[in-house]
Protein backbone atom coordinates (compact mmCIF):
# COMPACT_ATOMS: atom_id res chain seq x y z
CA UNK A 1 0.00 0.00 0.00
CA UNK A 2 1.47 3.13 -0.68
CA UNK A 3 0.58 6.24 1.55
CA UNK A 4 -0.46 9.48 -0.30
CA UNK A 5 0.74 12.84 0.82
CA UNK A 6 -0.97 16.45 0.96
CA UNK A 7 1.20 19.13 -0.68
CA UNK A 8 -1.25 22.02 -0.35
CA UNK A 9 0.46 23.17 2.19
CA UNK A 10 3.39 23.67 0.10
CA UNK A 11 1.21 25.55 -2.49
CA UNK A 12 -0.17 27.60 -0.42
CA UNK A 13 3.71 28.72 0.83
CA UNK A 14 5.67 28.60 -2.11
CA UNK A 15 5.75 31.28 -4.75
CA UNK A 16 7.10 30.03 -8.35
CA UNK A 17 7.70 26.19 -7.41
CA UNK A 18 4.63 25.24 -9.30
CA UNK A 19 6.63 23.40 -11.92
CA UNK A 20 8.42 21.14 -9.62
CA UNK A 21 6.07 20.78 -6.96
CA UNK A 22 3.40 19.53 -9.58
CA UNK A 23 6.26 16.94 -10.49
CA UNK A 24 6.23 15.85 -7.23
CA UNK A 25 2.73 15.50 -6.90
CA UNK A 26 1.93 13.64 -10.41
CA UNK A 27 4.72 11.21 -9.30
CA UNK A 28 3.08 10.27 -5.90
CA UNK A 29 0.37 9.83 -7.95
CA UNK A 30 1.36 7.73 -10.75
CA UNK A 31 2.36 4.02 -10.01
CA UNK A 32 5.49 2.35 -11.61
CA UNK A 33 4.10 0.11 -13.99
CA UNK A 34 6.78 -0.61 -16.13
CA UNK A 35 10.61 -0.65 -15.12
CA UNK A 36 12.53 -1.94 -18.19
CA UNK A 37 14.64 -0.43 -19.52
CA UNK A 38 16.86 -0.85 -16.36
CA UNK A 39 18.87 2.96 -15.88
CA UNK A 40 21.37 4.74 -14.12
CA UNK A 41 20.97 8.66 -13.60
CA UNK A 42 24.93 9.73 -12.76
CA UNK A 43 26.52 13.16 -11.92
CA UNK A 44 29.33 13.28 -12.96
CA UNK A 45 29.82 17.11 -12.47
CA UNK A 46 28.70 19.80 -11.13
CA UNK A 47 26.18 20.73 -13.86
CA UNK A 48 26.96 17.54 -15.72
CA UNK A 49 24.84 14.05 -15.51
CA UNK A 50 24.54 10.99 -17.60
CA UNK A 51 21.54 8.19 -18.13
CA UNK A 52 22.71 4.88 -18.41
CA UNK A 53 20.35 2.59 -19.82
CA UNK A 54 20.69 -1.09 -20.66
CA UNK A 55 19.11 -1.91 -23.90
CA UNK A 56 20.14 -5.51 -24.75
CA UNK A 57 18.65 -6.67 -27.57
CA UNK A 58 18.03 -3.72 -29.41
CA UNK A 59 20.37 -1.74 -32.19
CA UNK A 60 22.10 1.71 -32.72
CA UNK A 61 18.51 1.93 -35.35
CA UNK A 62 16.29 0.85 -33.02
CA UNK A 63 16.70 3.51 -30.21
CA UNK A 64 15.83 7.58 -30.90
CA UNK A 65 15.99 10.37 -28.54
CA UNK A 66 14.03 13.52 -28.37
CA UNK A 67 14.12 16.19 -25.91
CA UNK A 68 10.60 18.52 -25.97
CA UNK A 69 11.15 21.32 -23.53
CA UNK A 70 12.10 19.92 -20.17
CA UNK A 71 11.13 16.11 -21.32
CA UNK A 72 13.68 13.77 -22.63
CA UNK A 73 11.89 10.81 -24.31
CA UNK A 74 14.03 7.66 -25.19
CA UNK A 75 12.11 5.12 -27.34
CA UNK A 76 13.30 2.00 -28.59
CA UNK A 77 11.34 0.05 -31.58
CA UNK A 78 12.70 -2.82 -32.42
CA UNK A 79 12.21 -3.86 -36.65
CA UNK A 80 10.12 -7.33 -37.39
CA UNK A 81 12.68 -10.44 -37.57
CA UNK A 82 12.13 -11.55 -41.32
CA UNK A 83 10.89 -15.18 -41.33
CA UNK A 84 13.78 -16.87 -40.84
CA UNK A 85 14.80 -20.68 -40.17
CA UNK A 86 16.23 -20.34 -36.40
CA UNK A 87 14.23 -21.73 -33.76
CA UNK A 88 13.86 -20.52 -30.32
CA UNK A 89 14.11 -22.66 -27.08
CA UNK A 90 14.18 -20.08 -24.84
CA UNK A 91 13.87 -16.32 -25.21
CA UNK A 92 15.06 -14.26 -22.54
CA UNK A 93 16.60 -11.28 -24.07
CA UNK A 94 14.19 -8.53 -23.85
CA UNK A 95 13.44 -6.77 -27.39
CA UNK A 96 10.37 -5.15 -26.78
CA UNK A 97 9.35 -2.32 -27.06
CA UNK A 98 9.49 0.55 -24.81
CA UNK A 99 9.04 4.69 -24.24
CA UNK A 100 10.68 6.05 -20.90
CA UNK A 101 10.06 9.70 -20.59
CA UNK A 102 12.32 11.82 -17.85
CA UNK A 103 12.07 15.54 -16.75
CA UNK A 104 14.37 17.85 -16.59
CA UNK A 105 15.43 20.66 -14.79
CA UNK A 106 15.30 24.42 -16.44
CA UNK A 107 18.68 24.63 -19.05
CA UNK A 108 19.39 20.89 -18.91
CA UNK A 109 20.56 20.02 -22.76
CA UNK A 110 21.53 16.64 -23.95
CA UNK A 111 24.90 16.87 -25.22
CA UNK A 112 25.63 13.73 -26.42
CA UNK A 113 24.39 10.33 -27.03
CA UNK A 114 26.08 6.98 -27.17
CA UNK A 115 25.96 3.31 -27.77
CA UNK A 116 28.28 0.50 -26.96
CA UNK A 117 28.25 -2.98 -25.90
CA UNK A 118 24.07 -3.10 -25.36
CA UNK A 119 24.55 0.55 -23.13
CA UNK A 120 22.60 3.63 -24.44
CA UNK A 121 24.44 6.28 -22.65
CA UNK A 122 22.93 9.96 -22.69
CA UNK A 123 25.09 13.14 -21.57
CA UNK A 124 23.31 15.83 -20.50
CA UNK A 125 24.82 19.68 -18.88
CA UNK A 126 23.16 22.61 -17.55
CA UNK A 127 23.43 25.59 -19.00
CA UNK A 128 22.62 28.57 -17.15
CA UNK A 129 22.27 31.86 -19.65
CA UNK A 130 24.54 34.35 -18.61
CA UNK A 131 21.64 36.86 -17.41
CA UNK A 132 20.56 34.01 -14.98
CA UNK A 133 23.79 33.33 -13.46
CA UNK A 134 24.14 35.27 -9.99
CA UNK A 135 26.82 38.54 -9.81
CA UNK A 136 27.79 41.07 -8.04
CA UNK A 137 25.84 44.45 -6.98
CA UNK A 138 28.52 47.11 -6.31
CA UNK A 139 27.12 49.33 -3.45
CA UNK A 140 27.91 53.38 -3.48
CA UNK A 141 27.89 54.97 -0.47
CA UNK A 142 26.26 58.72 0.08
CA UNK A 143 29.39 59.99 0.82
CA UNK A 144 31.35 58.58 -2.61
CA UNK A 145 28.08 60.80 -4.04
CA UNK A 146 28.82 64.29 -2.67
CA UNK A 147 30.53 65.15 -5.36
CA UNK A 148 27.50 64.10 -7.89
CA UNK A 149 24.57 66.52 -8.97
CA UNK A 150 21.73 64.13 -6.94
CA UNK A 151 18.28 66.01 -8.55
CA UNK A 152 15.99 66.96 -5.68
CA UNK A 153 11.89 67.06 -6.42
CA UNK A 154 10.90 70.64 -5.38
CA UNK A 155 7.44 71.45 -4.92
CA UNK A 156 5.79 74.76 -6.32
CA UNK A 157 5.97 77.47 -3.79
CA UNK A 158 2.26 79.00 -3.91
CA UNK A 159 2.07 82.93 -2.89
CA UNK A 160 -0.31 82.95 0.24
Amino acid sequence: MRATVDFAPLFRSSVGFDRMLNAIDLASRIPTADNWPPYDIVKTGEDDYRIDMAVAGLAENDLAITQERNTLIVTGRKEPEQQSSTEYIHRGIAGREFERRFDLAEHMKVTDARFENGLLSIILKREIPEAMKPRRITITSSTARRGEDVPRIEAQKEAA
